[in-house]
């Protein structure tokens, strides 16, 4: 198998795991983070960039998992400055479908290639390298990134042309966002009837209710530790993306209600699930 310089900008709480299972498989690779802090722990075996600039110019494929639209931007908009003709950019940030297909013109005029590919799954599972990967873009593009993406992933779903990964992403994390406020408030409906916290979970894990999303939740919701996997905030960004791809559905304004009631209540920074503390009585 032919490989390429890879390089990879963005190393927080999901990015940096991910860079991590390409450099264990041992592909040349590149990093790059706003937070030089982050990168420590690459000097070994990869090469550290300072500057994104430098990155791009160095490396023909290039992955970028960053926090939103404004730091995909911020991104962006230093390396569409560059001579990148032939480069392959992927994008496996979660931002709005149509700024992220604007991004792939833009690309294109300067004769890089990219590929959206935002993916599900949180903190432990890119660590294990069990994360599923929608893919919008050209077969032939997914063909060059795939056995990087194939270190990351367990499964790979091409959903056509650019923009349609992230439509999948938004799709299952509208998903998901209703299933944490359902579970919080099973949970907290199961306290109010003096039913064990422990006891509850174990039979929602093991009835048709039960999930991979709420066997991740369990230790958090007995421990009561909410340290983030996926910040509260980050799924109310996605649900407000939803909002803005047109998802206009009952449950929506339910949504927004309860995660922005959280986050002015300064839980943003929490685990998705930390919502239970949003809504309990008090």
């Amino acid at each position: 198998m032919k490989t390429e310089n890879v390089g990879f900008i963005g190393l927080g709480n999901m990015g940096h795991p991910m860079a991590k299972n390409l450099e264990k498989a041992g592909f040349p690779l590149a990093v790059y983070n706003r937070d030089i802090a982050k990168t420590k722990d690459f000097e070994a075996q990869s090469t550290v960039y300072k500057e994104i600039v430098d990155l791009v110019s160095d490396n023909a494929i290039i992955f970028t998992m960053l926090t939103n639209d404004d730091a995909v931007r911020e991104v962006y908009s230093k390396i569409l400055e560059l001579p990148i003709n032939g480069k392959l950019f992927v994008d496996m940030s979660t931002i709005a479908q149509d700024a992220s297909i604007k991004l792939a013109d833009q690309l294109k005029e300067k004769g890089a290639t990219f590929l959206d590919a935002p993916v599900a799954g949180s903190t432990k599972p890119a660590t294990e390298g069990t994360l599923i990967i929608m893919v919008g873009g050209e077969q032939t593009d997914l063909e060059r990134a795939k056995p990087y993406l194939e270190k990351m992933g367990k499964a790979i779903k091409h959903l056509g042309e650019n923009g349609k990964g992230l439509a999948a992403k938004l799709a299952i994390n509208y998903f998901l966002s209703i299933i944490y406020q359902g579970l919080a408030e099973t949970i907290l409906f199961s306290d109010q009837l003096g039913i064990d916290r422990s006891e509850m979970l174990e039979i929602i894990n093991d009835s048709a209710s039960g999930s991979g999303a709420t066997k991740v939740k369990t230790p958090l919701l007995v421990e009561g530790n909410y340290t983030a996997a996926f910040a509260l905030d980050l799924m109310l960004k996605d649900i407000r993306l939803a909002q803005q791809a047109g998802a206009a559905y009952p449950l929506l304004s339910t949504l927004l209600d309860t995660y922005q009631n959280a986050h002015d209540k300064g839980l943003g920074q929490l685990d998705v699930i930390g919502i239970i503390e949003s809504i309990k009585p008090s």
